[in-house]
C-alpha cells in the first residue's frame, strides 16, 4: 500500500536560476545537492515547514523524452503552461508582499476565493503555482 509522496519534480529551464529563485526568494531550503555523473545534479529543496516532502528541481535538458520533445517542452514552460502545485501560507497578503519586493512575478493578487484566499505566482522558469491562505 502506498502511504505518501516524497518527491514531485518541477521541470526548470536552468538549474542554477531555479536554485536561486526557489531557495533565496521562496525561502525554501535545500535538501539534497548532488553532481549527476552525465549532466547537471541532482538538486531537491522543501518548504521550511515541510522537510520529508521534496521538490526535485530537474533541468528540462535531462527529461526522458526526445530532443524535439524536450525542445517542445522548454517553450511550453517559458509560456508558463503548466501550473505545477499550490503552496499554503499563514497570511497571504504579508507573504504576497515579502515575495514581490523580492521580485517574484504574480499574475493573481491576493483574491478571496471559496476555499480561502489565494494569488498565482510563476517561478523563474515559467511554472506557475497558486499561492493561498485557505480556509
Amino acid at each position: 500500500m502506498i502511504t505518501k509522496l516524497t518527491h514531485a519534480p518541477v521541470l526548470v529551464l536552468d538549474q542554477q536560476s531555479a536554485y536561486d529563485f526557489y531557495v533565496n526568494k521562496l525561502g525554501f531550503r535545500v535538501k539534497l545537492d548532488l553532481p549527476m555523473p552525465e549532466d547537471g545534479r541532482w538538486l531537491t529543496v522543501y518548504p521550511p515547514d515541510q522537510p520529508d516532502f521534496e521538490i526535485i528541481l530537474a533541468p528540462v535538458s535531462r527529461s526522458f523524452h526526445t530532443k524535439e520533445t524536450t525542445e517542445m517542452l522548454r517553450k511550453l514552460i517559458a509560456e508558463g503552461t503548466f501550473g505545477c502545485g499550490v503552496f499554503t501560507c499563514k497570511d497571504i497578503f504579508a507573504t504576497y508582499e515579502e515575495l514581490k519586493a523580492k521580485g517574484v512575478e504574480f499574475s493573481k493578487a491576493p483574491t478571496k476565493e471559496f476555499y480561502g484566499t489565494e494569488a498565482i505566482f510563476k517561478d523563474d522558469s515559467g511554472n506557475w503555482f497558486s499561492l493561498a491562505q485557505l480556509l
